[in-house]
């Protein structure tokens, strides 16, 4: 007899360091709520207590935009002349650049 198995959810998983300022992607798991995804986080991906704050977020909850977008994601950019380097002026005292 067979059983029906439901898979828990995937967690992606961030943490910040103790000397870094962002939260930074280290990998993913399953869990069965949020709460032990944290816990479960924890005792995978800080074991030498380098971690001093944990996201997890529900793999499904992500919304990413795919390398094959990326032309028409960035070209926008491309009409706002001013975020170019070339747009500015650099002051001859500022020297090397």
């Amino acid at each position: 007899m067979t059983h029906p198995t439901k898979e828990w959810p995937l967690f992606e998983v961030f943490i910040r360091g103790q000397h870094g300022l962002s939260h930074r992607h280290v990998g993913s798991l399953h869990a069965a709520n949020a709460e032990m995804a944290i816990k479960s986080a924890r005792d995978v991906y800080t074991r030498r207590n380098e971690g001093v704050s944990i996201w997890v977020v529900l793999a499904s909850d992500i919304a990413a935009s795919s390398p094959e977008e990326k032309g028409s994601l960035y070209e926008p950019a491309n009409d706002k002349v001013y975020r170019h380097p070339t747009f500015f002026d650099i002051p001859d005292e500022v020297g090397a650049m």
